[in-house]
């Protein structure tokens, strides 16, 4: 989400997509030959993968068809958020797919004023993180739900890692949150403590929700797992355009956020069919959670579940092909 997704959750399901850069051109990753310039295939198309698995199920099904109809080869990258952006102004990544406006500061530097970097509309999907609870949680403490009541319930989120604080559980130390800004300013008895990736998060969500432990944890939607656990959210104040503008004087909650697609200025130029395929590029947050559960819940690998998705649904992505 714009500022928002500073946060940046996600995180390490989506496994095994690191590819090297070296060998890509500076003035853009997409090598194509004259006619894939002009709208044929069998060029090159680099994509960036941020560390969480609906961006890994954004790049599994665009790499899929553009290698199955448009004869690209595609590679897939994984980078942080912030450092995705530079690759596409150094021109080592062609695409990011999905922005959540962790890095405004390059994002105004590289497309308004470098103009190295082109944006490529919505992906689609609305992004929004904030600080949720079990159900079964907001159903004994109803009035948990508001911040202003948070530490009166503290004692209950107290850790090893937190000591006599509530703990407040994170995903990746990589991700940019506001947290530790929020519970300062709002003046809240509680310690972020990281589980080190979204799949550590996952599964330690997954173990107090069975065994129906009190829990707080930061955490955002979509999310595949939004479909197998009951979580409320807690109203932190409302967000409002600029009120984390200084990282440091957050004491707001987070926006909701369209998510966003970057394009290196030379491949949305030169790219072609590769190009115009991914500004069409546009699916619900439905669609994504179905594949991230594939790969993350139901252990398929991402080309597997990326070929399930595709030969189901066939009425979608062909949209999403150059006219001809």
């Amino acid at each position: 989400m714009n500022t928002t997704r500073k946060n940046l959750v996600r995180t390490a399901t989506a496994a095994a997509v690191v590819l090297g850069l070296t060998g890509l051109t500076a003035c853009g990753a997409a090598k194509t030959d004259s006619s894939s310039g002009s709208g044929g295939g069998s060029g090159s198309v680099t994509i960036a993968v941020p560390s969480w698995v609906g961006a890994e199920a954004n790049a599994a099904v665009a790499k899929h068809i553009l290698e199955t109809e448009l004869d690209t080869e595609v590679k897939l990258t994984q980078l942080d958020e912030s450092v995705a952006i530079d690759g596409l102004n150094s021109g080592k990544v062609d695409a990011v797919l999905e922005d959540w406006g962790g890095a405004p500061d390059k994002i105004k530097l590289y497309v308004d004023d470098k103009k190295s970097v082109v944006a490529g509309g919505d992906l689609g999907v609305v992004g929004h993180i904030g600080w949720f609870v079990p159900k079964y949680l907001a159903d004994k403490h109803p009035d948990i739900t508001d911040w202003k009541n948070l530490n009166k319930y503290s004692h209950l989120f107290k850790t090893a890692e937190s000591g006599d604080k509530g703990q407040l559980l994170e995903g990746s130390p990589s991700y940019t949150t506001n947290d530790d800004a929020i519970i300062k300013n709002l003046k809240l008895d509680y310690k972020t403590v990281y589980a080190g990736s979204e799949a550590a998060q996952i599964t330690q969500i997954k173990e107090n929700y069975k065994a129906q432990k009190p829990f707080i944890t930061y955490w955002w939607t979509p999310q595949w797992l939004n479909a197998q656990v009951d979580l409320v959210e807690v109203k932190l104040p409302e967000y409002k355009e600029g009120c984390d503008a200084d990282a440091k004087k957050v004491a707001c909650g987070y926006a909701q956020t369209s998510l966003q697609k970057y394009f290196n200025a030379d491949f949305a130029k030169d790219g072609g069919d590769a190009a115009q395929f991914l500004k069409n590029f546009k699916w619900t947050a439905d669609q994504q959670n179905e594949v991230a559960a594939m790969i993350a819940d139901q252990k398929l690998s991402p080309e597997a579940a990326a070929e399930k998705w595709v030969k189901a649904n066939e009425a979608t992505w062909k949209t999403w092909l150059p006219k001809k």
